[in-house]
């Protein structure tokens, strides 16, 4: 591996570790935010205790996910020097609210709200949660808008004197057609990636207290909820997809030549190549209506991409790796599907119901409860998430090779000057040694809190104090 694909690699593995965390974070801040208004609401202990308990999940994943996003702003400077003075006049502002507004609001909101128990009148403390989940969103949108200018170079011009891109309109920035597709989508995969940490451990551990079985069916609904929002949302991130990257679609059925009524192939066993593979299951038109909303359409092939960008560009290759684009594409649409799946299934197994339902076996009647055979692979509901969004950024940012930022910066234009293979190979090994560290620190801590007894134990000589309702 040369300089460059070290670079890459290390930016890969830095970006898909905190983007682990980060989908978390934002669920869990807005399901804090819910149960502290439940409570607010009903005064019901059990959501006081739930609101707690999400509360210190979130700031352990907030913390590891603030450690990994420094990181992730130094690669710019480690490895991609040349891309941050070419595109620091537009990423920097986006970094700079990021940092200034989003990051310390929520840094500062968060610790009013875990400091702030019985020291802040009680709805204003409840507001503290409530903006830490508003700034999560907002993080995540300025982010997302700094990724969409990669994807579709919006409000900019190169300054013919040093050759950087200048923004000219932040509102154009903010409203880039790819940022509005791309921010319900990737909400809906982080309430599918939260949601699923919740509902192990509900089911891990409502056998020890009743009140994480409401943590498990919240986790659930909101796994479920987040993939539909997440297919919607797709389906129309994918026709603004092939209308900015036509050659992206075309990468994730590995389409190379133009066709009208174009199949997808949910599996393929064989060479991804001009020849068909010998073995497929294709639905018929399905390729069309993603890229273009009708079964007819017409999808441009590899080839005359090719040629197009070769008469448009210049000479060289402007095909992204096929074989990463055509199967994460599929990994992440299966690993989404099959963690929905799962919360609907545990839904419906948990749900008591005095309706007559027609004769079904054991383990599909309602109200049955989550099977032995099954609780034990319910545990691993959170990696289903976390890997159709890993997969989903991975098909993302290759198949948009060989641009940074598609149409006027490759990626090989952007590596910082000087860099050699040793400290690129130092730097990734230390990354990837504190990294580990790190995931294990946060799976230890996240099984003690787990195993803490959700409801204290109230002592035998004092009553428990009642909670007024407001």
């Amino acid at each position: 591996m040369d300089v460059l694909d070290l670079t890459r690699l290390q930016f890969a593995v830095v970006t898909i570790y905190h983007y682990l965390f980060v989908p978390v974070s934002i669920c869990l801040s807005a399901t804090a935010a819910g149960f502290h208004l439940a409570w607010l609401r009903t005064a019901r202990e059990k959501y006081l205790h739930l609101t707690k308990f999400t509360g210190k999940l979130l700031i352990v994943t907030f913390a590891v996910g603030v450690v990994t996003g420094l990181v992730q702003e130094f690669q710019f400077g480690l490895g991609w020097s040349a891309f941050a003075r070419f595109y620091g006049d537009v990423f920097g502002p986006t970094l700079a609210i990021e940092g200034m507004l989003a990051f310390f609001l929520e840094a500062t909101f968060l610790a009013l709200w875990y400091f702030g128990w019985d020291r802040l009148p009680r709805r204003l403390h409840a507001a503290t949660i409530v903006v830490v989940a508003v700034g999560t969103l907002l993080s995540a949108y300025i982010i997302l808008a700094a990724n969409s200018f990669m994807q579709n170079p919006v409000a900019y011009e190169l300054d013919p004197s040093t050759g950087r891109a200048v923004l000219t309109s932040f509102t154009e920035l903010m409203t880039n057609e790819v940022v509005l597709a791309a921010f319900p989508h990737t909400m809906g995969g982080a309430a599918m990636a939260g949601g699923g940490l919740l509902m192990a451990i509900g089911i891990w551990r409502t056998v020890a207290d009743p009140a994480f079985r409401t943590l498990a069916r919240v986790g659930a609904w909101t796994m479920l909820i987040g993939g539909a929002v997440t297919a919607i949302s797709g389906d129309h991130l994918g026709k603004v997809m092939t209308a900015v990257q036509p050659m992206k679609m075309a990468a994730a059925e590995a389409l190379y030549e133009t066709a009208t009524a174009a199949p997808f192939s949910v599996f393929a066993i064989g060479e991804l190549g001009h020849d068909r593979p010998f073995f497929s299951i294709e639905i018929p038109g399905l390729l069309s209506f993603l890229g273009t909303g009708s079964f007819g359409g017409t999808v441009q092939g590899i080839d005359d991409l090719q040629t197009a960008y070769t008469a448009q560009y210049g000479p060289g290759s402007y095909v992204p790796m096929i074989p990463v684009a055509f199967w994460t594409f599929r990994l992440m649409m299966g690993a989404g599907i099959l963690a929905m799946a799962v919360a609907a299934y545990h839904l419906w197994s948990t749900w008591e119901t005095t309706r007559r339902v027609p004769p079904l076996p054991a383990f599909l009647r309602p109200g049955q409860g989550t099977p032995r055979w099954l609780r034990r692979f319910v545990l691993l509901a959170p990696a289903l998430p976390a890997a159709a969004n890993t997969f989903g950024w991975i098909f993302t940012e290759t198949a948009r090779q060989p641009w940074l930022a598609f149409g006027i910066s490759k990626v090989e234009d952007g590596v910082s000057p000087g860099l050699t293979s040793a400290e690129v190979i130092a730097s990734l090994a230390g990354f990837t040694l504190i990294y580990g560290l790190l995931a294990i620190a946060w799976y230890r801590l996240i099984v003690h809190l787990s195993r803490q007894p959700l409801t204290p134990v109230a002592s035998e000589q004092e009553e428990p104090e009642p909670v007024p309702a407001y």
